[in-house]
């Protein structure tokens, strides 16, 4: 064995075998869905039943925002210029950071360190929220996850709260973002709401993800969007033009829903 050698605990590969986290990727062809998948590479295991439905809601959750976010803005304008599909996605992606799809793994830190507190601390969840509310007024920061620049009852946040509820995910980080989001109101009076991304961060701390790799959530989730958009721009739009959000008009299906 060569002195370099090193380990991985990821895939093993050999001529006619694949194994991801020790299970055969033709075994899981079929049987387990695409978010099943996913959480067995970043974790090693399989997710807990209850968990299912909510992966997959939080990869449908921010599967686009239309042609206003950077990532968007930026995967059309390399698009523009005749680039490859490969060099606009990584346009877009490269766009995703702390103020733009950025914000989960900052809110699971808040929400952590305040259920932290009430463990450690003995505070109660309403006192923890509000010491995590003080200690980012006396930084001067802002907590990710609450308030956003369209929606005042972000929509996908009740859905992944319903659902939280429904397979009885619900626990102590979702409490905490609820209390959060009344202290805010109650030192400012001013309504900052928990967007999609304060919910998934929450959602997330519940299931044991490690806040380092949550931002991939948000990627994973996004990159048919970015492609959407990519693609739209390579097929229907002059190369090099000027792209400005504003001038946007949506002309796609009226509003239709499953059952």
């Amino acid at each position: 064995m060569s002195e370099r050698t090193w380990e991985t605990k990821i895939t093993d590969v050999a001529p006619n075998r694949i194994r991801l986290r020790g299970y055969p990727i033709d075994n899981l062809m079929g049987r387990a869905s695409y978010p099943e998948a996913f959480f067995l590479a970043i974790t090693g295991e399989l997710p807990r039943p209850e968990y299912k439905r909510l992966l997959d809601a939080i990869l449908v959750s921010s599967v686009d925002h239309g042609v206003t976010p950077p990532s968007a803005q930026a995967a059309m304008t390399v698009a523009s210029t005749g680039s490859p599909l490969n060099a606009a996605i990584a346009a877009g992606v490269l766009a995703i950071s702390t103020f733009h799809g950025g914000a989960i793994e900052g809110c699971m830190d808040v929400l952590k360190q305040a259920v932290a507190k009430t463990h450690i601390g003995g505070l109660s969840v309403e006192k923890a929220a509000a010491w995590a509310v003080q200690e980012n007024e006396k930084a001067k920061s802002r907590i990710p996850g609450f308030g956003h620049r369209y929606h005042t009852d972000d929509p996908r946040t009740g859905r992944l709260f319903e659902l939280a509820r429904d397979e009885g995910v619900w626990g102590a980080h979702l409490d905490m973002a609820v209390a959060i989001e009344q202290a805010l109101f109650d030192a400012s009076g001013k309504r900052l709401p928990i967007n999609v991304d304060g919910a998934i961060a929450a959602v997330l701390c519940e299931m044991g993800i490690e806040p380092k790799i949550a931002n991939a959530f948000f990627i994973a989730s996004r990159l048919p969007g970015l492609v959407a958009h990519i693609f739209e721009e390579m097929t229907t739009q002059k190369p090099m033009r000027p792209i400005v959000a504003a001038d946007a008009r949506y002309t796609g299906p009226e509003e239709r829903r499953l059952e």
